[in-house]
């Protein structure tokens, strides 16, 4: 759907200026575009090589692991129902301080070992549990405490002041994560998916 919205914007653009005599401005404006693009995507690329390395050395170092033992109850209270020692609980706590921290490819496959180990406690593979939803809710809403995608980008971009979005990112993501572990817990009392839910025995006695 969205390579046919693309190409719809690009014929259209095209066309319109084929019709209004304008060709070669949407000519120039390619490739100054092109070329303002490969620059961003560049400097891109080093500010997260710097944040990656950074949390590299503090995954090293101890802090990652230290930070998420500090989290450990708060994983107990919206992971109830993960038995204590779960691999699932280090797999998850490793990609929600990843999210926190702003290095969001570095989370992804933290996040998929996360899924994989949830899966575990699933007697209905491929159907998704309230533990993986109440996840799910976690890591796409995460709290940003460095945002550094968003810095890379308006660094990127030529800001005078990049880190300006990191105290509005911080309020922003924490409403939405206190919206989205809301919903998913209130999801998951409502009959029509607690009647899902236990269909499978072990999400039952997990219940």
């Amino acid at each position: 759907m969205l390579n046919i919205i693309w190409l719809a914007l690009l014929v259209g653009s095209v066309a319109i200026a084929v019709a209004t005599g304008q060709v070669r401005e949407v000519v120039v404006s390619v490739t100054e575009s092109a070329v303002s693009a490969f620059k961003l995507a560049l400097g891109l690329t080093g500010i997260m090589a710097l944040w990656l390395g950074i949390m590299k050395i503090a995954e090293d170092s101890g802090l990652v692991a230290a930070f998420t033992r500090m989290i450990a109850p708060l994983m107990r209270f919206l992971f109830p129902r993960i038995p204590d020692g779960h691999p699932a609980l280090g797999s998850m706590a490793m990609n929600m301080v990843a999210n926190m921290f702003g290095l969001n490819n570095a989370a992804t496959p933290m996040g998929i070992k996360a899924m994989e180990d949830l899966d575990t406690l699933n007697s209905r593979k491929g159907t998704a549990t309230d533990e993986m939803c109440m996840f799910l809710a976690i890591n796409t809403s995460s709290i940003q405490l460095i945002p550094a995608g968003a810095i890379a980008l308006l660094a990127g971009g030529g800001s005078a002041d990049p880190t300006v979005i990191v105290f509005p990112a911080l309020i922003a993501t924490c409403v939405s994560t206190v919206a989205g572990v809301t919903a998913a817990r209130l999801l998951s009392r409502m009959r029509r998916f607690r009647d899902n839910s236990e269909k499978g025995g072990k999400d039952e006695r997990l219940a």
